[in-house]
């Protein structure tokens, strides 16, 4: 399936628009990641740990987008967004939206 943040799909034609979709993922960060992500933080550099948790929510909220505009007969989804929002009290939720127009290409 293509998915793109276009609007188009140069070559290809719309045939048919069957509606927004979406993919949501919500993520919990464990006591681990969070001590990990803040030796990084007091020392400098990257956290590896919350790195591989966003990609992997990323790649979950994109793949559920792309199932769902599967189910009802799509075979692209353009004009994707994602967003990306933290949650918790503690701010230690993570989630992650994509969403986009499912359609149909010639």
């Amino acid at each position: 399936m293509i998915v793109t943040t276009t609007n188009t799909v140069e070559g290809r034609k719309i045939a048919e628009y069957k509606g927004i979709v979406f993919g949501e993922v919500i993520s919990g960060v464990n006591f681990l990641k969070d001590f990990a992500a803040g030796l990084s933080n007091f020392f400098g550099g990257r956290s590896g740990s919350y790195e591989g948790e966003l990609i992997k929510a990323r790649e979950d909220a994109i793949r559920e987008m792309q199932q769902r505009a599967a189910s009802i007969g799509a075979n692209a989804v353009v004009g994707v967004d994602i967003d990306y929002e933290v949650l918790g009290q503690g701010g230690n939720m993570l989630m992650v939206t994509a969403s986009g127009t499912a359609v149909v290409l010639e």
